[in-house]
């Protein structure tokens, strides 16, 4: 169940979030908001992989 919530989640991720490893993002220069989006993205994949 809980792994299945995720893999919607990631889809829905991907659908609306931007993805900033396509923009090459340097996460030493990203303000705090992108931080956070960045660290969700991979907390929802790794919870959906798992």
């Amino acid at each position: 169940m809980k792994k299945q919530f995720f893999k919607i989640l990631a889809k829905v991720n991907k659908a609306i979030l931007p993805s900033f490893t396509k923009k090459r993002l340097d996460l030493a220069k990203a303000s705090k908001i992108q931080l956070a989006i960045v660290g969700w993205r991979s907390y929802v994949t790794l919870n959906s992989l798992d």
